[in-house]
């Protein structure tokens, strides 16, 4: 994410605004500026800035800085502080330079008349959609510190779920981990020596698995630069393929279906749906809107592309229940449980009762996996010992019998 200085022409009053914004590019400049009611004049790359895959990481803001901005600018406005000392005094506890250099940046925004939502919008690396529709949905209801407060609850959920998924996904990880440096070992010290041992011995043959680790050998010694290359080169394009059209449709598909963990990321997907829907309704933001939103904020672009669908059966005067009702991509109990929301008008609470039951059932389905990739990890990290031990073992074997038929 690049930082642009611009200015602007607003719409609506004709005056000419500079500031500063975060795209990718030119282009996607111009189109947050559109989105924002500013037809572009000039924009330009801020000094000093350039493309650093360090500094994207470095200066991230983190979503636990984006929770205690949120928790403490509400408090701050519900003590009756105006909206700009309240920000200045967020941003001196701060202790998150890059989100102290973006509080500056609103502060200034606002103080020139910028609606805060406008202002944080400006920001899309730091603040969601979902985040700046529950700002603008406060401001108009004149609710911001509720607004504010309903972020920091959905945004910690949230939270909460994804540290409970990588904990599980970690433990099968390290042990992959552990595996390839393990055959890597093997391969590069071990391997040669036996070989060095088998060629001393007249008349020994080796067997077809030991001729092919000891190439695999050789290779990486010999080429160890070609490997390490190969490596680095195949990461980053299998990252950017993951990331990019066609590749996160294959590695969205797969989370949502591959065995054992399509269930988790389906009951995920689910919890996510539910609270972020449940949050932008309770501050009051159109249904419509919500869709659209939401379909952003769940990370999956099946989802996505289905809750767009929806949004136009919606259109049309369809129920939401009824429009995903027969939707591959949603689980059953979701439409029931929203029809029943649509018949009582409490679509906001049964959006959270889904939520809750759903963010339960991964908690049980953390479990459950956990349960089964020990003994599937240990499976195979057996085979791959077998492998290994194979190849070192059945060379002795053929030498053996050699001599026992000598």
């Amino acid at each position: 994410m690049l930082t642009f200085r611009y200015t602007a022409r607003d719409a609506k009053t004709g005056e000419k605004v500079s500031s500063e914004v975060e795209a990718d590019d030119e282009q996607a400049a111009a189109k947050l500026l559109r989105q924002e009611g500013l037809t572009p004049v000039d924009i330009k790359l801020k000094d000093g800035t350039s493309f650093n895959p360090i500094s994207r990481i470095t200066n991230r803001v983190r979503t636990k800085d984006r929770i205690l901005f949120a928790r403490q600018l509400s408090t701050l406005i519900n003590a009756g502080l105006p909206l700009v000392q309240s920000l200045r005094s967020v941003g001196d506890q701060t202790e998150s330079k890059p989100l102290k250099i973006i509080i500056n940046q609103i502060i200034g925004d606002v103080e020139a008349g910028t609606a805060l939502s406008v202002a944080l919008g400006r920001h899309p690396r730091a603040f969601s959609r979902v985040f700046v529709a529950l700002i603008a949905a406060g401001e108009t209801s004149g609710t911001l510190d509720k607004a504010l407060e309903r972020i920091a609850d959905q945004q910690e959920k949230d939270a909460e779920i994804m540290s409970k998924v990588r904990g599980a996904m970690a433990y099968p990880i390290i042990v992959l981990l552990v595996m390839v440096g393990v055959i890597g070992f093997m391969v590069v010290k071990v391997l040669p020596q036996v070989q060095d041992i088998y060629d001393g011995i007249p008349g020994s043959n080796l067997p077809v698995l030991t001729k092919v680790l000891l190439w695999v050998s050789h290779f990486t010694i010999k080429y160890w630069w070609v490997v390490l290359i190969a490596l680095v080169v195949g990461a980053f394009l299998t990252t950017r393929w993951a990331r990019t059209g066609p590749g996160k449709e294959v590695i969205d598909k797969l989370k949502m279906r591959a065995w054992p963990i399509g269930p988790l990321f389906m009951k995920l997907y689910m919890a996510r749906f539910a609270r972020t829907g449940s949050t932008l309704v309770a501050s009051g933001v159109p249904l419509l809107q919500v869709l659209d939103i939401t379909a952003e904020a769940v990370n999956n672009v099946h989802i996505e592309k289905s809750l767009h669908q929806a949004m136009e059966k919606v259109k049309g005067g369809k129920a939401l229940s009824a429009a995903i009702e027969k939707d591959p991509n949603f689980l059953s109990l979701v439409p029931n449980m929203l029809r029943i929301g649509e018949q009582s008008g409490a679509i906001e609470e049964m959006l959270g009762k889904i939520a809750e039951y759903y963010e339960k059932e991964v908690d049980n389905q953390i479990k459950t996996i956990s349960t089964i990739i020990e003994p599937v990890m240990m499976v195979i990290l057996g085979v791959v010992a077998f492998i290994l031990v194979a190849a070192i073992l059945l060379p002795i074997y053929g030498l053996a019998g050699q001599t026992i038929v000598r």
